[in-house]
């Protein structure tokens, strides 16, 4: 990294201080386009030297560019010019500016009263005729004029201001505060990026209010689903699906029997909490999935599920939990601010670690996460042999973020003792868990055993898949990656191919797909499944 600064620096005192100049894209916001200007290995040097036979910042190359620039061409030289074509205008015109602003910083240039103003022109001239081009193609027919009149400017700058190490001491100040306000910057997009995935939009908040008053209009007969009979039957798909966004859910259901060979044998067990109990039932019943059949439960249903039997629970009114979570003064931002997220505190999420208590009469479910897009049938999970394994999951060891010391902390020694630290992690989102092989190996205990040992969070932060990977040790069955593509909520530079050829996709991560901060290009995945033309959509204002 510091050879890469120094050769920076060199790259950009050599624009200034000979007839040269690197095309390097607005230099302090686009660090990409100069590293693709330094050596291919840190031992190469050549490259750095403006008028050796393969440079690509001689006078010459330079010149041919500035000819192609004026009249609208871009000429080939190298790999450096191969990447000059649609924004090449535009790239020589932020260098300009860069040039001209460290001119204008000088004590030399600024004694000259009368190259000042003509500097200060050029520069507004350039930055009008750049406005909001992104293209060479949306730049002004004047723009090759000003590029030329502000090359002939700065050539005088140049020779009344011709001091090298005056020049690099100002580069090193501006990417000095240049890095600063980057490192500002990024935190404040974080901490803005949580605190909008805690918030609720306008639409999705108005949504199940409407949902729930209609709801309750209905008589008894009509609030009831039909094919109730089919919700114990072993022989059919049952998915588990616990979630309080009703739109989300939704998503679910629809992009899953859409798929479906058979949408008959298909079984939504749905469990949300009281707040939206009613809304949901409503939406189901209004929007029946086709030939699917939906049953919807309210999360307090479960008696059983309470701080006798579940530590989680009796954790959940500790004073130093409430602290965490809500203490007032906790204001600034840090490390630990995504663990203080109050989806961690809801029972809805940790539902999964008693999935054979859901459906004491089942044996297989599919989990289901109400972040994912369903895009294939899954009818062959329930076929699948999990050969006596607890659940099926996808690994995910392709970086170093999910290995298991990232989520577990293996400085306590009832961590490190059982675990490995470089055991590739997985994920929940897309999992069949064998419920018979679950109540013969006890692995509800076994929660409740790690999680009564983290009451002080010591062993891990919060969330489900810490204990998920703690509970599962050595019972996870390793399904093709094929089958659940994670990261579309976060990641925006997941491969449209494994997107396209995945069963399941998932929008783990705070840029969920009804969010305005969703990854653009992944958004349409899911909004496919959504019909904007539904009543209660349209009454909320909902639109793509």
């Amino acid at each position: 990294m510091e050879l890469r600064k120094s050769a920076l620096f060199l790259l950009l005192a050599m624009v200034l201080c000979s007839d040269t100049l690197g095309v390097f894209s607005n230099s302090f916001s686009d660090r990409k386009q100069l590293q693709d200007d330094l050596p291919a290995t840190e031992s190469s040097t050549k490259s750095l030297d403006p008028y050796s036979e393969n440079s690509t910042l001689t006078s010459s190359n330079y010149s041919r560019r500035l000819a192609g620039a004026e009249d609208g061409t871009s000429t080939s030289s190298g790999d450096g010019d191969r990447r000059a074509s649609d924004d090449s205008r535009i790239r020589l015109l932020k260098d300009q500016l860069i040039r001209a602003n460290i001119y204008l910083s000088f004590p030399g240039t600024r004694s000259n009263s009368q190259f000042i103003r003509e500097l200060r022109v050029r520069v507004k001239d350039i930055l009008k005729v750049l406005g909001d081009a992104t293209d060479d193609s949306e730049l002004p027919r004047n723009a090759s004029e000003k590029l030329k009149a502000m090359e002939k400017t700065l050539h005088k700058a140049k020779q009344i201001h011709d001091d090298c190490t005056a020049v690099v001491k100002k580069l090193r100040a501006m990417l000095h505060v240049a890095e600063e306000q980057l490192k500002v910057t990024k935190k404040q997009t974080l901490f803005l990026t949580h605190l909008t995935a805690k918030t609720v939009p306008k639409g999705l908040h108005c949504l199940p209010l409407r949902l729930s008053t209609d709801y309750f209009r209905l008589n008894s007969t009509q609030q009831k689903f039909p094919n109730k009979e089919k919700l114990d039957d072993p022989n059919l798909y049952h998915y588990a699906l616990f979630s309080d966004n009703v739109l989300a859910a939704a998503v679910v259901v629809n992009s899953t029997i859409i798929h479906a060979a058979d949408p008959l044998k298909h079984v939504f067990h749905i469990v949300t909490d009281r707040l939206n109990y009613a809304a949901m039932r409503m939406w189901f019943l209004a929007y029946p999935p086709g030939n699917a059949t939906i049953q919807v439960r309210n999360v307090e249903e479960f008696t059983w599920l309470n701080s006798s039997y579940s530590p989680f629970l009796r954790q959940h009114g500790a004073l130093s939990v409430i602290d965490y979570f809500f203490k007032s003064h906790r204001v600034e931002f840090n490390s630990t601010s995504r663990y203080r997220n109050p989806k961690y505190l809801s029972i809805l999420n940790h539902l999964r670690f008693y999935l054979p208590d859901v459906f004491p009469k089942l044996k297989k479910v599919l989990f289901l996460d109400d972040d994912v897009v369903v895009q294939k049938d899954l009818a062959a999970l329930w076929s699948m042999d999990l050969k006596d394994k607890v659940i099926g999951v996808v690994e995910r060891c392709d970086e170093r973020f999910h290995r298991f010391d990232q989520h577990l902390n293996f400085s306590n020694p009832l961590i490190s003792k059982n675990f490995s630290p470089r055991a590739c992690g997985w994920a929940f989102g897309m999992n069949v868990v064998d419920l018979h092989a679950w109540r013969k190996k006890n692995i509800t205990q076994v929660y409740h055993k790690w999680q009564s040992l983290n009451q002080d969070r010591l062993l891990w932060k919060l969330g489900t898949l810490p204990p998920g990977l703690i509970t599962f040790w050595n019972n996870t069955y390793r399904l093709d990656k094929s089958w659940h593509t994670l990261g579309l909520g976060y990641n925006p530079n997941v491969p449209r191919r494994d997107v396209e050829r995945a069963a399941v996709i998932h929008y783990d991560g705070n840029l969920k797909p009804w969010l305005e901060i969703a990854v653009p290009k992944f958004r349409s995945f899911w909004t496919r499944y959504v019909d904007y033309d539904q009543l209660h959509l349209r009454e909320c204002n909902i639109t793509p």
